[in-house]
């Protein structure tokens, strides 16, 4: 089996608590362990010659005809094929057996029910979700689980439907992440749904995890596949990134004409190229930010006068 590759989270990563989960009422909990097998081919070929040595004694009386058949019957019904990719949940009387394993026709005790259980990997979409984030905003929210069953013993015995239980609880999950981050973020190292994609994936991982661990699922990735604002707030919302963006952008633009506003100013001052009093620095540098802030293209103008004409 493969080790579970959700990781402890990184420092800094958000640690938003997982809801605890109901403990198992049963005195002993069930853990997966091996059934009593055999191969199944010997027994297999045991049955046919009993069978064929029925058919050729079944003159010489009941008695021996009767027996050979029911040995045959008994060693037919401990016959079970396994699948690569299925396991095989053995129980007798209903008290649990063990698990078969290994794959081919295999050979257990007679009058047990054996349930087949599929450990191959699944996937799961949720539904698109519509959740409030942390500030109340309507969002829509899907995503996508990769598990399989790492406990077969727990995945039937410890819930009722083990692949409803992963659908129930990965949408639990991914509700509760949803309403634990903003969809973008207000300040400096705030957590948002949309700008921390890694870190957001991460926790719901870990909380799906969690959360499964009771039914005996290994969760293997998760990822967000759909995050948006809901339609009735869509529009508003971009407005405000847009405008958000303009005035990050004309923040950007005036850090970088200042920077280089100065840059001027002090390569001038070094090569002594022209003396500046302090006015005329002042005229200087309303030129080049309006030139360097500017959208538009501008003009020069001649001054074929003084700097104060």
């Amino acid at each position: 089996m493969s080790t579970n590759p959700v990781t402890p989270p990184p420092p800094g990563s958000p640690t938003t608590p997982v809801p605890p989960l109901p403990v198992p009422t049963t005195a002993t909990p069930i853990a997966e362990h091996a059934a009593w097998e055999i191969p199944g081919w010997l027994p297999l070929i045991v049955a046919v010659a009993a069978i064929i040595a029925a058919i050729a004694l079944r003159s010489g009386g009941p008695a021996p005809h009767v027996a050979l058949i029911v040995v045959a019957v008994v060693l037919l019904l401990g016959l079970v094929p396994v699948a690569p990719g299925r396991a095989r949940v053995v129980a007798l009387f209903g008290r649990y057996s063990g698990t078969v394993r290994t794959t081919g026709l295999r050979w257990v005790i007679p009058l047990t029910t054996r349930r087949q259980i599929s450990t191959r990997v699944r996937n799961h979409e949720t539904a698109t979700l519509k959740v409030n984030d942390a500030d109340g905003n309507p969002v829509e929210i899907a995503a996508v689980v990769v598990w399989q069953v790492r406990d077969t013993a727990q995945a039937v015995y410890a819930v009722d439907d083990f692949v409803q239980f992963v659908a129930i609880q990965a949408e639990t999950a991914v509700r509760h992440t949803a309403t634990s981050y903003p969809y973008d973020a207000r300040g400096e190292g705030q957590i948002s749904l949309r700008e921390h994609a890694e870190e957001i994936t991460s926790q719901m991982s870990r909380e799906i995890a969690a959360r499964v661990a009771l039914a005996g699922i290994e969760v293997v990735e998760s990822r967000i596949t759909r995050l948006a604002y809901a339609p009735e707030i869509a529009q508003v919302m971009l407005r405000r990134q847009q405008a958000d963006a303009i005035v990050a952008a004309r923040q950007r633009m005036v850090q970088g004409a200042v920077g280089m506003v100065r840059s001027a100013l002090n390569e001038l001052g070094e090569e002594g190229i022209v003396e500046l009093d302090e006015e005329r620095k002042a005229v200087m540098v309303s030129n080049l930010l309006v030139v360097l802030c500017s959208e538009q293209a501008t003009q020069p103008v001649v001054n074929t006068g003084t700097l104060y004409q």
